[in-house]
């Protein structure tokens, strides 16, 4: 069975995904390992062939089958596999089967082939020579604190892992250790193993500087973790302090030669290899996350190193799977972190290479939820992990109004910016659909005129349509019931203005644009005014005839009578029948003034919080502060109205 990769993925040197840089070794040298290694030897170590013709065949190594799939062309140079898709050279094999980055493939093969590798500049042979001088320092500073955790001096740090339920096993697999207090401990012990100040500088171990005269130890009274690379080799440290008053509680090794924070991910290496025997990749917030998942089976769990996911560290999580989830803390902090996530994805997103997000209990991270309600709990919220478009709608209709044309144009122009971030153009296009049918299913209630039968007064001739569903305004989508479930709060204010709309509708005559403008922050609460306006503008109600008369969809009708519940017959009189005109209009005055204010300032207590979060300035916390206060000051008004209540009988009256 002749075969040819497709012509789009050949190149003189054989057929190399275009994401692979290959540039670091000379194409003479590749091809040379190419003449001396077929194909089937690299193959055959991993996969039983058979000699069909000219070829050999085999079971795919990427996908379960019972009839061989799998094809290897010696005298071409490549392998193919028909039930995956997958093609390539000997490199190609190693990278997709063992997970290895290409340098270290190239590597590989040049041993088997039993080929040198190429002599670079000798500038480059230098920094490669001082690479694993580091290494061996920053090995050496591993053992010293894993000691230190072991000694006297460490039964402090014993205590808090204790406490955190990572006992010896955890301590000893992730390599865990203490760095004592003293100034020059690992200065001292490091330099009676030979160790050079200079290297300790370099190596991220010491502080130093013009204005130091002495380098100084600096990791001190600090558990300690080592961070290594896709090799496994140490090349810095993140350290927790264990006073309270420390400067920072985390410190990470600073920029090295080998240290670089935005370009690693805490447990690669051995997340790598997990995921590659079928364990699921999982970007978790902090070190101790990643331990309390590993130690609950979640292998593939790796985390940035204190940052937010950088472009870097997102190349790195697909190059060991096509979506990995990432699982953010359930506090502010970590919904912010998500979006963030989704900016940085955007641009580079490919078919097949995405991000799929978990959500924890709120004020939970993967560690609290472990140890509290163990793996069972984490499975259940890895079940419900939602895709990147999922979470992009959400972020860009979170907190949004669209009670106005000019609103929902700037939504739709808002999604239309941020799906021409996708570089790929087939991804763009199915992004492009997909938001447009979540947009078209959002403004549905409003223009589907399904809704006019469905509230036609019994009496007529005509029995009522079937009722679509209220689906939520892009503000009410993590506040709809169909989030929360039924337990969703309906604000009293809210509920007070509707219930004067149903038992006054004549003040839909004399005001129907203005309460048509009203937004509403409980999206059913919204849905039942939408429905009284379009009532209103259909002639069902207004003037005699009253909206009781309406017949409306069960869940509409749900809504109003939960809204009559939450009147009070002795403060909230003028919202009931048989109350003077003037009074009413009064009231209705009133209380859409105040309810609008409150909407106003709840949006920008929002914004103040988030930029609060972003930025934790003084000015910042100013207007978090002013916002507050004028929120709780309408909250907390008793408005009097002068006269109120004259019309209808009444000396006097108060309203909340």
């Amino acid at each position: 069975m002749a075969f040819a990769p497709p012509a789009a993925q050949v190149n003189r040197f054989g057929p190399t995904p275009a994401s692979v840089p290959r540039m670091r070794f000379p194409p003479s040298f590749l091809d040379e390992i190419r003449a001396r290694l077929p194909v089937s030897d690299v193959v055959g170590r991993r996969v039983k062939l058979r000699k069909q013709g000219r070829e050999f065949a085999g079971l795919s190594p990427f996908n379960p089958e019972k009839t061989p799939s799998f094809f290897v062309n010696d005298q071409k140079g490549f392998y193919h596999c028909f039930s995956s898709g997958k093609h390539g050279d000997v490199f190609d094999f190693l990278m997709e089967t063992e997970g290895l980055p290409f340098g270290e493939a190239v590597e590989r093969l040049a041993a088997m082939a039993g080929l040198p590798l190429p002599e670079v500049t000798p500038e480059a042979r230098v920094r490669e020579a001082r690479r694993r001088t580091l290494h061996d320092v920053l090995d050496l500073a591993a053992a010293h604190f894993e000691a230190g955790l072991q000694a006297r001096a460490g039964a402090k740090a014993r205590g808090y892992l204790s406490d955190r339920g990572l006992g010896a096993p955890a301590q000893t697999r992730f390599r865990i250790g203490y760095a004592a207090a003293e100034r020059f401990g690992l200065k001292e012990a490091l330099g009676k193993a030979g160790v050079g100040v200079a290297d300790m500088v370099e190596a991220g171990l010491l502080v130093a500087g013009d204005d130091i005269p002495v380098p100084y130890d600096r990791f001190r009274d600090r558990v300690m973790f080592p961070i290594t690379d896709l090799k496994g080799r140490v090349v810095g440290f993140g350290g927790r302090a264990l006073e309270k008053d420390a400067q920072a509680k985390y410190l990470n090794s600073p920029e090295t030669p080998l240290f670089h924070k935005g370009g690693l991910l805490y447990n690669g290496f051995s997340a790598r290899a997990a995921v590659h025997s079928g364990a699921r990749l999982i970007a978790v917030e902090g070190y101790m996350d990643v331990i309390a998942m590993a130690g609950a089976g979640f292998e593939g769990a790796v985390a940035p190193l204190g940052t937010a996911l950088t472009e870097d560290q997102l190349q790195l999580l697909w190059r060991m799977a096509d979506e990995p989830v990432l699982l953010f803390d359930g506090d502010k902090a970590g919904r912010r972190a998500a979006f963030r996530a989704i900016d940085v994805a955007l641009p580079h997103l490919k078919p097949g290479k995405s991000l799929a997000f978990g959500t924890l209990p709120d004020g939970q991270d993967p560690d609290d939820l472990i140890r509290r309600s163990g793996r069972e709990a984490m499975e259940a919220v890895l079940a419900r992990t939602e895709p990147l478009a999922a979470m992009l709608w959400v972020r860009e209709t979170e907190g949004a109004s669209l009670e106005t044309p000019e609103r929902r144009a700037a939504l739709e122009a808002r999604i239309a910016d941020i799906v021409a971030m996708i570089g790929d153009e087939s991804v763009r296009r199915h992004y492009r659909q997909d938001l447009a049918e979540r947009f078209k299913r959002l403004l549905a209630p409003a223009a589907s005129g399904a809704w006019s039968a469905a509230r036609r007064p019994q009496g007529r001739g005509r029995g009522p349509a079937p009722p679509p569903p209220l689906a939520p305004r892009g503000g009410d989508i993590g506040r709809s019931s169909a989030v929360r479930g039924s337990a969703s709060s309906l604000p009293r204010n809210e509920a007070l203005l509707l219930f004067c709309l149903i038992n006054h509708p004549w003040l839909l005559e004399e005001s129907g644009e203005e309460i048509a403008a009203l937004p509403f922050e409980n999206a059913e609460a919204a849905g039942l005014c939408r429905t009284l306006v379009e009532a209103h503008l259909d002639g069902e109600i207004g003037g005699e005839v009253g909206a009781e008369a309406v017949v409306l969809p069960e869940a509409v009708e749900d809504i109003r009578r939960r809204v009559a519940v939450l009147a009070n017959p002795r403060m909230d009189w003028p919202a009931y029948p048989d109350t003077n005109a003037q009074d009413v209009r009064l009231w209705w005055r009133q209380r859409a003034a105040l309810h609008l204010k409150a909407y106003t300032l709840s949006r920008e207590l929002r914004e103040a919080e988030r930029h609060m979060g972003d930025d934790p300035s003084e000015a910042n916390f100013a207007w978090l502060r002013d916002v507050r206060e004028r929120l709780s000051a309408i909250e907390g008004t008793e408005a009097l109205v002068e006269g109120f209540g004259a019309a209808s009988g009444r000396s006097s009256a108060r309203s909340l």
